[in-house]
């Protein structure tokens, strides 16, 4: 499977095409606009969410609800587009040209390299696209594999570990639908009511300082069959293709699986987990240390991945900068932005382990139609368990 994204921030649109889905899959519109609402959500989020709504239209390679085995074509309208049709416009429009022109980059923002890169004296060119508006799209796609994941049994929720430097506390043996349960209800997404309440006391310092805070998220999927990715060669472990995946979303910094960096400190008789075999279970491990991977594929343990997200670059009380024009110092320019973003990040992070999952997964089963991925899925079952 494969996808493609376009639009801008302020453009008229988000418009996501998904090639390599079976037929017969059902495909809900409802469904990935939950995803959507998801991503809107969140303590610390700016203006912007006020004004969009965002919903998806299909409009393309579904009929009567299920897929045809086409490209799915998916748009999701910008309603802040009402106030930039001639700033954003596709012709030419002179008397706009000098409005809202971007010449004072944003330290840690894609500004000055893509100007440099493509030759753009309105940085504009630039920010339009490398905005976090872009993830509304991914989270669309997702939401789409979702759909096709769940068709065998295969679930995701993720929930916000730290915020500003405050940690939460998870519970040992919370089951995932509690996880998700507790996270859903909370404004920043997070499982531990002690910390929410903390975590929402630094968005609101640092809203009040005109700072942003970034923090960790941690997503997990649950009911993956063993096998899938590679370990025979460097891009199909799906480890790997993960990782890059959650880095590629706006302002990911890092990514662990299963106990990450805390592995560098212990012992391998701490790090590496067990195997067992039991009738009517077969093969698992002991522990998840590995967070569900070894050599690059699914052990049919929880895949469990945590995620760092930075603070949001764009500051109301900004960093100093230098005017591309008169290479003066300048305070960095100014857009409308979020204090904290990483609720919604927990939400477009999900969406895109959701689309890595769901690729490896039509990868190592195939097949054109549902039915015949699933007599494909059902048949490598019986082979584990037979194994």
């Amino acid at each position: 499977m494969r996808y493609l994204t376009a639009g801008e921030s302020h453009g008229p649109q988000l418009t996501a095409i998904i090639e390599g889905l079976p037929s017969h899959l059902p495909l809900s519109a409802e469904r990935i606009n939950e995803q959507l609402r998801r991503r809107q959500q969140g303590y610390g989020r700016g203006r912007r969410m006020q004004i969009e709504q965002d919903r998806v239209r299909i409009v393309g390679g579904v009929r009567h609800g299920k897929t045809t085995g086409a490209p799915v074509a998916l748009v999701i309208e910008n309603r802040d587009w009402a106030h930039w049709q001639a700033i954003m416009s596709v012709e030419p429009v002179e008397e706009e040209a000098a409005r809202r022109r971007v010449s004072r980059p944003r330290p840690g923002h894609a500004d000055l390299n893509g100007a440099l890169k493509y030759n753009h004296r309105d940085m504009r060119n630039v920010l339009e696209r490398s905005s976090a508006r872009e993830t509304a799209a991914r989270v669309a796609v997702g939401a789409v594999a979702r759909q096709l994941l769940e068709a065998f049994g295969i679930r995701i929720g993720g929930h916000v570990l730290e915020i500003g430097g405050v940690r939460a506390q998870v519970p040992e043996g919370l089951s995932l639908d509690e996880l998700v349960r507790r996270a859903e209800a909370s404004p920043v997404r997070t499982v531990d009511p002690e910390a929410e309440a903390r975590m929402i006391a630094r968005i609101d310092e640092a809203k009040a300082q005109g700072d942003s805070l970034g923090g960790i998220v941690e997503v997990i999927v649950e009911n993956v069959p063993p096998g899938l990715g590679s370990h025979v060669h460097w891009d199909r472990k799906l480890d790997a293709r993960i990782a890059q995946a959650v880095v590629s979303i706006q302002a990911f910094k890092g990514v662990e699986f299963g106990i990450g960096f805390a592995a560098a400190h212990l012992p391998g008789s701490q790090v590496h987990d067990e195997i067992a075999w039991e009738a009517g279970r077969g093969y698992f491990r002991k522990t998840n240390r590995a967070g569900g991977f070894e050599g690059g594929m699914t052990t049919g343990m929880p895949i469990v991945v945590r995620a760092v997200m930075k603070p949001i670059p764009t500051l109301y009380k900004p960093l100093m900068s230098v005017d591309i024009d008169t290479k003066e110092p300048y305070a960095a320019s100014i857009e409308r932005s979020d204090t904290c973003a990483v609720p919604a990040a927990c939400v477009v992070a999900e969406n895109v382990i959701a689309w890595e999952v769901a690729r490896a997964f039509v990868e190592k089963f195939g097949g054109d139609s549902l039915d015949e991925m699933r007599r494909n899925y059902e048949a490598y079952l019986r082979h584990v368990e037979a194994f």
